[in-house]
């Protein structure tokens, strides 16, 4: 097989960064790829230094945020498998046909990731423990942060009919969301090798410019058990996660004085519970 990838790179005044990304992905050594840059309203010389490359699409929007920016990608990919590429991250010659091959020979499959190096503020750092990657059916992994990284998946486009794309009303945390949606119905494989450098510590860097990750988090956990698409055991590590989170952030936001927003948190467990009667008698 030789399936078309289409490799969605968002991206938002980061011109500097984005050649080492592309010049990443015209260097791997599988070649049946297109290359799909959706600039999110960069004020910086994105749009003129790609807008005459023969070697890739450009689509330059308004700035709507990345999920909006890898949507759009997704509405003109015409590969049967996606690729994403953050613009300040950057893949090992081998990734796109290790991932191939490996759909090649698990037809089955329809997602499967990485390893990665990290580089941290220009030196190389070792994930911590919670970071750890695991593969197959890891929707309780999954739980407490995200551990599947955009640049190293691999998934079948159809994959989207199932689950839906990213959520636009995440201003972060909207591949946790993903993640959840997937991993209630699928295994995440993992391809045991580094084929991904993944750059963080720069000020961009959008952990770094979005305060309470959790919050968003908390919210993709209510969302994903009101939607009613988990199974017994799901539902009950989701809602017991639920409440860990709801705990920390609430408490967290009674010490800092914001007394609604932590009410408000604190009581939503008990919320949920009450829309979703399966949870309440699933994790009493």
């Amino acid at each position: 097989m030789n399936p078309l990838v289409s490799v969605i790179i968002p991206t938002y005044n980061r011109s500097r960064k984005l050649n080492r990304a592309l010049a990443s992905v015209f260097n791997q050594t599988y070649k049946n790829h297109e290359v799909i840059v959706v600039d999110d309203g960069s004020t910086d010389q994105t749009v003129h230094q790609l807008e005459h490359n023969p070697h890739l699409t450009l689509i330059h929007k308004e700035r709507l945020g990345v999920s909006k920016a890898r949507n759009t990608g997704l509405e003109h990919a015409k590969g049967e498998l996606i690729a994403f590429l953050d613009s300040d991250d950057e893949w090992k010659p081998e990734k796109l046909g290790r991932q191939v091959e490996f759909f090649d020979e698990n037809p089955d499959a329809m997602i499967a990731q990485t390893d990665e190096i990290w580089i941290r503020n220009g030196k190389r750092v070792n994930p911590m423990k919670k970071h750890k990657k695991y593969s197959g059916w890891i929707f309780k992994e999954c739980l407490p942060l995200c551990i599947v990284s955009p640049s190293a998946v691999m998934m079948r486009k159809k994959l989207f009919d199932e689950v839906g794309n990213f959520d636009e009303s995440f201003p972060a945390c909207e591949d946790y969301d993903l993640w959840l949606r997937i991993a209630a119905r699928y295994p995440i494989h993992l391809i045991k090798e580094r084929l991904v450098i993944k750059y963080g510590g720069h000020e961009d860097q959008l952990s770094r410019t979005v305060e309470n990750l959790d919050k968003y988090r908390i919210e993709a956990l209510a969302k994903i058990l009101k939607s009613g698409n988990l199974n017994q055991e799901n539902s009950k590590l989701a809602y017991h996660e639920l409440q860990k989170k709801c705990k920390i952030y609430g408490e967290g936001c009674l010490k800092r004085g914001k007394m609604e927003e932590g009410g408000k948190f604190l009581k939503l467990p008990t919320v949920i519970a009450n829309r979703c009667q399966t949870v309440v008698k699933q994790s009493t």
